[in-house]
Order: C-alpha cells, then sequence, then structure tokens
C-alpha cells in the first residue's frame, strides 16, 4: 500500500506533468507553487486529484502509462547526426522474450512505406517491470540511419509475448537549425518597415487598411525605398466586433486571415451589374464616405459594409461558376474549380471554421454569444447534429469559405509581388501566442487547449499582481499524443503568406505562465513544454518554407532559453527602449547580437515620440488615480532615460553638436533625435531592423494599451496621414536614405 502522504503524492503527480515548483520572477524573487494552484491546474488537465486514492491511482497511472502504450507518442532525431533509438515494452511472460517479435515500419507524409524491420526472435531486454501482477519488458531498436527530413509514422506489432499489441508513433527528422538565409550568414544587414495594416488611410479604402493598400506600400518600399520587408500585425480571423473582439492578438483563429482585409472591389465577382448596383447606391456611398472620414476604425460599420457586397459577390461567383442544386454544386469554370480545390486543399481544418463561423452566427442571433453556452448537441464540432447543421445549410457554410478564399487569393497575389519588386525578406507576420477561447479555435481544438486555465505572466514592476491576457493554453500532454498535429498547422498556415515570422512570447515553446480559472494572476505558476520537439518541428517547417523565425524574448526569460533558441537559429528580439546596462545606461550598438532584429519600441510600448513627451505617463496617471509623488517619480525617471538616450547617440557621433544635453531643453521629440536613435539601431550588428512608421511620422499615442479595453482605443487608431501622402514625405525619403547607406538595400 502507498503510505505517501496525499501532498507528497500531489507534488509528486504535479513535477511529473511539468507543473514548476518554484520560479524566479524578472526581479530575482522566488515564488514557490502552491499546492491548491497545483491541484487547479492538475485538475484543468483532466486528473482525478480530490483526495489521496485519487493521487495515487494518478500517479501510479502516470509511471505506468508509458509501457502500456508500448512507446513514446514523438521520437526526435536531427538530420546529419546518428538518428539514435527508440524503445518498445510489451507485456511478456517469463524466458518468453526469445519468442517475440516486433515488426515495425515507417511510413513517410504521402503515406508511401519507406521503412520496414522485422526485431527478434531474440529480444534483447533493456528493462522490465511488473505492472497489476503482469511482467513487461522494454527493448532498443535503431532508427534508419540517412532519413531525410519529415515527419514519419511508425507503426509497430508484437508477437509472441503475453498478447499481441500494437502502437503507433511520430519521427520527427529535422535540420539542426531554423532557415538562415546566406547573406546573413555572410555579414549582411537588412532594414524593413513595419506598420499595422489595418491603421492605413488612402483615398480609395473603406475606412479599414485592406490588401489593396498593402499592395501599394509594397511597391513603394521595395521598389523606391530599398525595403527588404514589410513588417506587419497578426493578420489572424477576428470576429471585428467592437470592443472586445478586434485584438489581433485575440484573435478568432489564428489559422485562417482576417477578412476584414479583403480589397472588395479587386474581387472578381464585384465587376457583376447587380453588385456595381449596390455600390452606386448613393446611402452606401455615404456609408462608406463616413467609414473613411471618421479618425477611429470602427470594425462594425466596416464589416457590415463588407458584408452588405460579399454577399451579392457569393450569389454571383455561386450563379456565374457553378451548376446544380445544393449540396451536389459542380464547377462550370476554371475560377469555380479554383475555389474547388482550395477547398479540398485546406481540408477539414477550413470546414470546422466556416461551420463554426455560421453556428456563431446563428447563436448570436439568438442572443447566445459564446459557443459555450450553445446546445450541447453543438458544442462538440464532430457531433452528428453538427454535421446535420452542415448538410441543412451548405449554402452558406460555403459563404464563409468563399470569404477565406478571396482573403487567401490576394494575399498569395501579394506573397508573389513582394518577390517581384526585390524584397529578400517579403512580409514579416505577427503569430499571436494564443486565439479567443470564444473563438473558432476553441471550439475546434477542445482536445488540445486547457479551456478550464488561463495563461498570462508572474507578478512584475509594471504589473505588480501578475497578469491574465485570457488565452486558453495549450495541453502539453495532449497536444504530444496528437502529434503535434496543431502546432504544425498553425506554423504552416502562417509561414506560407511571407519570409519571416515572429512568435509572440516565443518562451512559450519552453514554458507558460499558467493560471487556473478563478484564481488571481499571482496565485499561477509555470507548466513545462517539450521544447526539443516544438523546436525541431519549428526547424523543419522554417526550413521547408524558407522563412526566417523571430522569437519575442521580452520579460522573465532565463538564460538557457535564450541560448536553446540561438542554437536553433531563432533571432531574437531586441527592442531599444529595454536594451539598457546594469546600470541602466542604453547598449551601444555594437552590445546587441547580430542573429537578432532590432526595434525601437512595439505595439505594446510608447511611440517614440509619446516616450519623450511622456503621453504614456499622463495616461497612466489618468487611468490610475495616481499624482503627487509617484507620478513625479515616474516623470524624473524618465528625465534621466531621456538623458542617457541623448548621452549614447553623442557617443556615437550621430547629433549635431548644437543639439542640447539636457532633455528639457528639448521638450518634444525631433527629426534630428528621431534619426540619430534609427541610426543607433542600423548601427548593430542585427541581422533586421524594422522602422514604425508612426515613428517615423511623430504619432504620439501608442497602438495598444496593455490591460485596458475600452478606456483606451487600442487597434483603432488610423495614421494620420493617407498612403499618397506617406509615400510623398520627406522624413521617410530622408530616413530610408540613411538606411540604405548604413545597411544596404540589396
Amino acid at each position: 500500500m502507498d503510505d505517501r502522504s496525499e501532498t507528497e503524492l500531489l507534488r509528486l503527480l504535479a513535477e511529473r506533468v511539468g507543473i514548476a515548483a518554484d520560479y524566479y520572477d524578472i526581479a530575482g524573487r522566488l515564488h514557490v507553487t502552491g499546492d491548491d494552484t497545483r491541484r487547479a491546474i492538475l485538475s484543468a488537465m483532466g486528473f482525478h486529484v480530490a483526495g489521496r486514492d485519487e493521487l495515487a491511482a494518478e500517479l501510479k497511472n502516470w509511471d505506468d502509462r508509458p509501457w502500456l502504450r508500448g512507446c513514446e507518442p514523438v521520437y526526435v532525431a536531427r538530420s546529419g547526426r546518428d538518428a539514435g533509438s527508440w524503445f518498445f515494452s510489451a507485456p511478456c511472460e517469463p524466458f518468453r522474450e526469445s519468442s517475440m517479435v516486433v515488426r515495425w515500419s515507417l511510413r513517410d507524409e504521402q503515406g508511401m512505406l519507406c521503412y520496414e524491420r522485422i526485431e527478434g526472435p531474440g529480444l534483447a531486454v533493456q528493462e522490465e517491470r511488473l505492472i497489476d501482477g503482469r511482467r513487461y519488458i522494454r527493448s532498443a531498436f535503431a532508427f534508419p540511419p540517412d532519413l531525410p527530413p519529415g515527419y514519419y509514422h511508425g507503426a509497430v506489432f508484437v508477437q509472441g509475448g503475453v498478447v499481441e499489441q500494437e502502437a503507433t508513433f511520430l519521427l520527427i527528422m529535422a535540420p539542426e537549425r531554423c532557415y538562415v538565409p546566406d547573406r546573413f550568414l555572410n555579414g549582411g544587414r537588412l532594414w524593413g518597415l513595419s506598420l499595422q495594416l489595418y491603421s492605413l488611410r488612402s483615398e480609395r479604402n473603406w475606412g479599414v487598411g485592406d490588401f489593396r493598400d498593402l499592395a501599394d506600400v509594397m511597391d513603394w518600399a521595395g521598389r523606391k525605398l530599398g525595403a527588404a520587408a514589410i513588417g506587419l500585425n497578426p493578420l489572424h480571423a477576428l470576429k471585428n466586433a467592437m470592443p472586445y473582439h478586434i485584438s489581433p492578438y485575440s484573435p478568432n483563429s489564428r489559422l485562417f486571415l482576417n477578412e476584414l482585409y479583403i480589397d472588395v472591389e479587386q474581387v472578381s465577382e464585384c465587376a457583376a451589374p447587380e453588385v456595381q448596383e449596390r455600390l452606386a447606391d448613393p446611402s452606401f456611398h455615404a456609408r462608406l464616405d463616413e467609414l473613411r472620414r471618421s479618425e477611429l476604425i470602427d470594425y462594425d460599420g466596416v464589416a457590415r459594409a463588407k458584408r452588405t457586397i460579399l454577399e451579392v459577390c457569393y450569389e454571383v461567383f455561386l450563379r456565374d461558376n457553378f451548376v446544380g442544386h445544393e449540396p451536389d454544386l459542380e464547377p462550370t469554370t476554371e475560377r469555380g474549380a479554383a475555389f474547388d480545390s482550395y477547398v479540398n486543399g485546406e481540408g477539414d481544418s477550413l470546414l470546422r471554421y466556416a461551420l463554426f463561423q455560421s453556428l456563431d452566427e446563428d447563436q448570436r442571433t439568438a442572443g447566445v454569444m459564446r459557443w459555450m453556452d450553445w446546445p450541447e448537441e453543438f458544442q462538440c464540432p464532430s457531433s452528428d447534429a453538427v454535421r446535420e447543421y452542415e448538410r441543412r445549410e451548405r449554402r452558406k457554410v460555403r459563404f464563409f469559405l468563399y470569404i477565406q478564399w478571396l482573403a487567401a487569393e490576394q494575399m498569395n497575389v501579394l506573397v508573389n509581388k513582394s518577390v517581384n519588386v526585390g524584397m529578400p525578406v517579403g512580409f514579416y507576420h505577427d503569430l499571436a501566442l494564443g486565439s479567443d477561447r470564444n473563438g473558432a479555435d476553441g471550439w475546434r481544438f477542445q482536445d488540445v487547449l486547457v479551456l478550464e486555465a488561463d495563461c498570462g505572466a508572474p507578478p512584475d514592476a509594471f504589473a505588480p499582481d501578475g497578469q491574465n491576457w485570457g488565452f486558453s493554453p495549450l495541453d502539453p500532454l495532449r497536444l504530444r499524443e496528437t502529434g503535434y498535429k496543431f502546432f504544425i498547422d498553425v506554423l504552416r498556415h502562417n509561414l506560407r503568406h511571407g519570409g519571416a515570422i515572429r512568435i509572440d512570447h516565443v518562451m512559450a515553446l519552453f514554458r507558460l505562465f499558467w493560471i487556473p480559472r478563478g484564481m488571481p494572476a499571482a496565485m499561477g505558476t509555470y507548466v513545462q513544454y517539450r521544447w526539443e520537439e516544438l523546436l525541431a518541428i519549428l526547424a523543419l517547417e522554417s526550413m521547408r518554407m524558407k522563412a526566417l523565425i523571430i522569437g519575442e524574448d521580452l520579460g522573465t526569460v532565463p538564460d538557457w532559453i535564450r541560448e536553446r533558441l540561438y542554437e536553433a537559429g531563432v533571432l531574437s528580439y531586441r527592442v531599444f527602449f529595454f536594451e539598457r546596462t546594469s546600470d541602466g545606461d542604453w547598449k551601444l550598438p555594437g552590445a546587441y547580437p547580430a542573429q537578432s532584429l532590432a526595434v525601437v519600441t512595439t505595439h505594446d510600448l510608447p511611440t517614440l515620440s509619446g516616450f519623450w513627451e511622456g503621453v504614456d505617463i499622463a495616461l497612466r496617471v489618468r487611468l490610475s488615480g495616481t499624482t503627487g509623488e509617484i507620478e513625479q517619480r515616474w516623470l524624473d525617471e524618465r528625465r534621466q532615460d531621456k538623458a542617457r538616450i541623448l548621452a549614447a547617440l553623442k557617443v556615437e557621433g550621430l547629433l549635431p553638436p548644437e543639439v542640447p544635453d539636457d532633455p528639457a531643453l528639448i521638450p518634444q521629440m525631433t527629426w534630428e533625435v528621431t534619426e540619430a536613435i534609427h541610426r543607433y539601431l542600423a548601427k548593430t550588428p542585427a541581422w533586421l531592423m524594422l522602422v514604425t512608421v508612426e515613428d517615423v511620422v511623430g504619432v504620439r499615442d501608442q497602438v495598444n494599451l496593455p490591460g485596458t479595453v475600452d478606456c483606451h482605443p487600442n487597434w483603432r487608431r488610423k495614421l494620420p496621414l493617407t498612403i499618397e501622402e506617406l509615400m510623398r514625405d520627406r522624413r521617410v525619403e530622408q530616413l530610408t536614405a540613411a538606411l540604405r547607406s548604413w545597411r544596404g538595400s540589396e
């Protein structure tokens, strides 16, 4: 009988699962994980932990599981190295191992048999274990050498023990590192523009930046300015409903694109007479004019306007490209066949996304806002009720397939255009950490998401109570059992649209701060992930798509994690505001690592002008009600920071002599200081540098204020200039000419 205490069993099980016993915050303070937190996280992961007997049973099951399963669900091997071995366990009566035979094979991603082997009779026993009175033995078998990089599906069949046994596993044969272009390895340094796509103004868009605007910016930046990349906010699908569903970092789905970016007038069906008649309606014209003139983006208004026209386009599309009746429509044109090919190629993930969109719209009309509150039969994506809904509402479901196809069609044109204008990197996309638990991914991927937990960040100077980001974390155990299919799909869907991605909160590949639902963030703790396997997948997918990987490694990131990311070829994300020495001075340009991307600021921080003028401090004071001594301390710290920036710029000889050392004599950001800071970053050995458009044109207000929803216009601000005006702006020409001189324009 197990005589260990309940507390000991709880802690042992938490340790096995990967729940950290303690952690150090960014200030070096030790936080010890409480037993209530351990129990809540284990429960959220599906373990039965109410009492001592349940804990003992779960711990035994955990220790026995690898033996009962037969083999690990995932193995990793690296190209150019010894592929190593794998272990298989099976029940076997004493002295019967000499007659056991293990047949195993590997098939590639196309299902082709590429290796087959019979082991035994006469297996060498590496280890044995008694489970519920039955003897199990474990043997090791070598993987074949020289397998090309890829995913291999292993199948195992055992005869001659106690009972016949079958098992499966995934072998990931991965390159050593992620993709890095030779130009960087040979000392090249490039630069690009960073922008929030939705914020672009133009004389023709419908009140939000769209793919046509992006094409115009890309043509200008690539051909005229010599930019190597265009950095973008996440383009993930959103619900586009204010105020809670407009953040690109809390998407509806990370697999698909935001249909709000579709340039409706570029859609082929838009030329049809019935669509043109709707566009010509005076009241519709008035709506568009109002949306364009608005200083803030009206997401609901833009979404309604685009939906109105796209619904008419859809009817034209079905009429002109298909024949037959639902659900048996047959394409009659190349365009119809292209749509069918896209839908078939995207497979079940796209269909489930479209089903969610249709179901969600129906339920919201009935006043039900969360899929967890839908009728029970619709809460499971594979239920009979959902299949019947798909059959019954086929025409409506296909509409959501259609508009996602339009978005992908326009995005693919842009990817090709980035090559044609000579951009070595092209698009640099941001990959959000997670998605809205009430969105399409939350519904579709319940099998790998932990819906009874949130993720966030531990307490720090900016958030003394910690942060709760409201995302459901991925379950590292279930993710692994499913062969990381969801993680692979997310990477593939995002890597295909450009030459680089920035992984938001890249530390989540190693560990993620979990907060049991209903508990304060300060009671959370870290949960570990199989980083070797996740990095192997990242390297493989990066190499296949020839895409750079940048890891957003800000905040509480242990040195050993940065070391592993460096070894994997992941670029570090270096923000000028944060690159300080231990005494608070700004690091010199030469102190930046070469394998990095350098930026002045981020969407969650003040703009350059806002930082200099203390706009963020004034906002913090207004929202928190803080005045007096604390406000004065913040202002004093900011004056000191600005003085240190000026000193660093002067050391590098980047400021004219007449620029004063005292920041009090520079109350507002000047062009000389703006240009000098960008030249400072341009001097770093960082392989890539991005220039934020807002900083070049002097925007004072930051894009997003973390921790707020409707008391700050997050994700709604438009640029003060139209694209047409931006292309004529002398500041942009002057700065990019300097960047071409400092970093090249190849």
